[in-house]
């Protein structure tokens, strides 16, 4: 038994085949892109390419194991030597518990304390910290 065409196309005019085609060609060529990336375990910072920067300022930092390297604020870094994985923070990386606090809720608080900032679980990271700076 043959396949049947896709009626829908295949009725259509030739002008309406001319824009479709490359239009199909370059969703597939976006597809295969992002699964080339999705592959390499390699992201980009869209913010910074689209303000100029170059593709090797805009890779996101990973470790060997495809983590995502985080400041202590919780911010994803794009240089290996800022910053190191998120997991690897504990409090004696703050020098405040308000600095080690905004850590904690951006990484996902109690609920997500893999980091053991909040050892008695009661929503306030490192409460053995100064409230400031000395």
């Amino acid at each position: 038994m043959a396949i049947p065409k896709f009626k829908p196309l295949a009725n259509t005019s030739e002008k309406t085949k001319k824009f479709l085609k490359p239009l199909l060609i370059g969703v597939g060529a976006l597809l295969l892109g992002a699964f080339g990336l999705e592959a390499s375990n390699t992201d980009f910072d869209l913010g910074k390419l689209f303000s100029g920067s170059t593709l090797e300022e805009s890779k996101v930092a990973r470790d060997d194991s495809g983590n995502i390297l985080y400041d202590k604020e919780g911010n994803v870094v794009t240089d290996v030597t800022k910053g190191k994985k998120a997991s690897d923070y504990n409090c004696d990386d703050f020098t405040t518990q308000p600095e080690a606090q905004k850590f904690f809720q951006k990484m996902g608080g109690v609920s997500k304390d893999i980091y053991r900032l909040d050892g008695n679980k009661d929503g306030q990271a490192c409460e053995a910290l100064p409230q400031t700076k000395k």
